[in-house]
């Protein structure tokens, strides 16, 4: 009978075989920036950027963002509809359509969708005094082989082709996304973790990034609606084949809950009357932006430093009124409603937004 001391020692022996017959642990896979890990993440954030400087003069509200893959203003566009793999997420009506085998785009429509205005607007004042987001185009869709309605009756019969007057076609910022988890995002507090001393944006821009938010009443701050992103010319490759990001940028990627009143359930958007009802300050004194927060929101009433508030202060004065004018133009707010005599003219969109940059120049907050 064999010791129980030497039964042990052919076990250890056998196991060091079949490990040395195995050979090495492979090495892990490397990782891309979709798929960092919560410490990378938080890293990249603290380094992020906010704002970068544009000529604002020389900017083309009406045309917007020039890229080979744009639209002009009202463009006539033809697509053929996909129907979604699963359903489309949010509250507004969209669809999938096809302009071509590789370039499948979403199109929201819809006369009394706000969005189709709001988003416009919204997306073209960020583009144009230097803050970050998705280029939304304002065009006329036709759409073939579409369902009777495409939103509420997907499923539902087909029709050869239907026009939608009012629609837009957005354009995602380039770049690569940094999360650990899809549709990851990011929280309003998490910009108060961005360190200038790490390379992040100073203060004063993260807190013009809040104030115009405020401007906007877009309470709509869930973090899918927020992006950690990286620009195509900061992606590169660490020794191990790991993506990274040398310029991380934080931005807002939907804007369509704007120009209108912050409300629990998000629900005004594109509504003068309601915008124009809501100051910019909650406390002037104080210098309390005023913009409650909805159910999903995670952006409340921010103190504005009086650094960023002159900051933004500096950077609307610059807007000319034809610029604001081609803004709202853009957006086609006038054509709002089914009967769009009802509406009221551009100018008074113009107005409103000026009374509130008023608001903006004219305080002066804490030191």
């Amino acid at each position: 009978m064999k010791h129980p001391g030497a039964r042990l020692g052919l076990a250890v022996a056998a196991l060091c075989a079949g490990l040395a017959a195995a050979g090495p642990s492979p090495s892990p896979a490397p990782r891309d920036l979709a798929h960092v890990t919560p410490a990378e993440r938080a890293a990249y954030i603290r380094r992020a950027f906010v704002w970068q400087r544009t000529n604002i003069a020389s900017m083309d509200f009406l045309a917007g963002p020039q890229a080979k893959d744009g639209f002009t203003f009202d463009q006539q566009v033809s697509c053929d509809y996909i129907q979604p793999p699963e359903p489309l997420g949010g509250t507004t009506p969209k669809f999938l359509c096809a302009l071509a085998p590789k370039d499948v785009v979403k199109v929201k429509y819809g006369r009394k969708n706000g969005e189709v205005y709001s988003a416009v607007a919204a997306s073209r004042l960020f583009w144009a005094i230097g803050f970050a987001a998705d280029a939304i185009f304002p065009v006329q869709v036709t759409c073939r082989n579409c369902p009777i309605e495409p939103w509420w009756w997907s499923t539902e019969g087909r029709v050869p082709q239907r026009t939608y007057e009012l629609a837009t076609i957005e354009r995602h910022l380039p770049g690569e996304r940094i999360e650990t988890r899809e549709h990851e995002g990011w929280r309003w507090p998490e910009l108060d973790t961005v360190d200038e001393q790490e390379g992040g944006a100073p203060r004063v821009h993260r807190d013009a990034l809040k104030l115009i938010m405020v401007f906007l009443q877009n309470s709509d701050t869930k973090p899918d609606n927020q992006r950690l992103q990286c620009p195509p010319d900061a992606v590169g490759k660490d020794a191990a084949g790991n993506q990274t990001c040398s310029r991380p940028l934080l931005y807002v990627k939907d804007l369509g809950y704007a120009f209108g009143q912050a409300t629990l359930f998000d629900n005004s958007k594109s509504n003068l009357q309601d915008w124009e009802s809501q100051p910019v300050w909650k406390d002037p004194a104080q210098c309390i932006g005023n913009l409650k927060r909805s159910v999903v929101g995670t952006l409340k009433y921010p103190q504005i430093s009086e650094a960023g508030r002159k900051f933004l202060a500096d950077l609307l004065v610059q807007l000319s009124d034809k610029q604001l004018t081609d803004m709202f133009t853009a957006a086609r707010v006038e054509r709002f409603h089914e009967h769009p005599e009802r509406n009221r003219p551009i100018s008074d969109w113009v107005s409103a937004f000026k009374k509130k940059r008023d608001e903006v120049v004219n305080a002066h907050c804490p030191s």
